[in-house]
């Protein structure tokens, strides 16, 4: 019974993400063409927050956030957060209370309608050229040097696999000690119980936490040091799960 009420519970979650999507298409649209490039950020993600303060309470999916008074007004952090499902990239960018600029595959920009959303907020990265993730390091600099967060997720992918946190890739930290930027850790819980990485066509109603952890000051590493942060973001990420692994899904 389980299993046929998850068929119909994912087709009232793609059909409700598809019918408010094509609105806010229009809005951003339109944002697009009427603020200018430094104005422009902030009303895409007050867009996104009333989107999603809509979208998930009606897949009755709650999402409570922790630790939104540890980001200081008036400075941009790179955001590292973990990552087990779809529905993680709903919840992670509108859940950062300062405008923030994501790291994506180019594939998602091919979705109708959703790819034009996405791309707007994003950077784009095709992980087969060489050249694009060259140019997508770049990228996330200008980001940072603009003022804005940037929203990664350092293990690349979602995590299918049993562990609880997958491996990092050092482009996040890297990135981080040549700007200069802090890094404040972020942690999502619960997601996975919605949208599990390795069901197809299934999904379930569960509530999610997104907390921000604490900021890793980056000033006393060296780029040659990149993977010695890394890996002291992951342990502190991994401790907090661990602590809350029956809220992870």
């Amino acid at each position: 019974m389980k299993a046929i009420l998850g068929r119909i519970y994912f087709v009232y979650l793609a059909l409700l993400f598809g019918i408010t999507m094509l609105p806010v298409s229009l809005i951003v649209f339109i944002q697009k063409k009427i603020y200018s490039e430094e104005k422009f950020p902030k009303a895409l993600h007050n867009t996104f927050r009333v989107w999603m303060g809509i979208f998930m309470p009606m897949i009755f999916c709650p999402v409570k956030h922790f630790g939104k008074e540890k980001f200081k007004k008036n400075k941009n952090y790179v955001v590292v957060v973990n990552h087990n499902s779809f529905i993680d990239i709903p919840v992670s960018a509108p859940g950062i209370p300062m405008p923030s600029i994501t790291l994506a595959k180019v594939e998602i920009s091919k979705v109708p309608f959703f790819g034009y959303i996405y791309k707007q907020g994003t950077i784009l990265l095709d992980r087969k050229n060489r050249n694009s993730r060259y140019e997508s390091f770049i990228k996330m600099k200008e980001v940072l040097a603009r003022g804005l967060n940037l929203c990664l997720y350092p293990e690349g992918t979602r995590n299918k696999s049993e562990a609880l946190l997958g491996k990092f890739k050092d482009g996040a930290f890297k990135v981080a000690i040549e700007n200069e930027t802090d890094i404040m850790i972020g942690v999502i819980l619960g997601t996975k119980n919605i949208l599990h990485p390795t069901k197809k066509m299934y999904a379930w109603p569960h509530k999610i936490e997104f907390h921000f952890l604490d900021t890793e000051e980056v000033n006393q590493y060296e780029l040659k040091e990149a993977a010695s942060l890394r890996e002291t973001v992951r342990d502190k990420m991994l401790s907090f799960i661990e602590l809350n692994k029956n809220k992870l899904g």
